[in-house]
């Protein structure tokens, strides 16, 4: 494995976005209720949600394009749905990584149908040469070449996800 991206600047990525989202969700009247992405997206949600300044709700849902393959399968499948009534709330969604734009699209038209005050989304990575989304990615924490990443709560196979650091993942 190769080293990526370092902790520090994993850390300071992420205190800047929860600045911006801080900045941004403080002018609402209501809390955003923030939708993270299981599993890949629990330590970028924590991290997130620790240096926010403002109150939020949390809640996850799981969904999965991968099992235990480095490529997507092409089928977006649900495995967990969220637990709160996101209708009329203003919903912020958090994502590991955009590749393909599959998975996100998926969540994006679900969230969409139960009619949310607002829906933003942020994703710790996003690989711009292969994603293909027709829709904004409010908060991008790196941009990174189309190679297959582990770590800070992305998997290979359900292992590396506790490394602080992301690593370009070898096989």
């Amino acid at each position: 494995m190769r080293l990526l991206k370092s902790d520090v600047e994993i850390q300071d990525r992420v205190k800047e976005i929860s600045d911006e989202v801080s900045q941004q969700c403080g002018e609402l009247n209501q809390p955003p209720i923030i939708i993270g992405v299981l599993n890949g997206a629990f330590m970028f949600v924590a991290d997130l949600v620790r240096y926010l300044s403002i109150d939020c709700e949390v809640d996850f849902i799981k969904i999965s394009s991968y099992g235990s393959a480095t490529t997507t399968s092409g089928t977006v499948r649900l495995i967990k749905d969220i637990s709160a009534d996101i209708t009329g709330r203003h919903v912020i969604v958090v994502e590991d990584i955009v590749d393909t734009g599959l998975t996100l699209a998926f969540l994006r038209k679900r969230m969409l149908e139960t009619n949310p005050k607002s829906l933003s989304i942020a994703t710790f990575l996003l690989k711009p040469e292969i994603a293909k989304v027709d829709f904004e990615i409010d908060w991008i924490g790196f941009e990174i070449e189309n190679k297959f990443v582990v770590g800070y709560g992305l998997d290979y196979d359900q292992k590396y996800r506790g490394l602080t650091s992301i690593h370009i993942y070898d096989e």
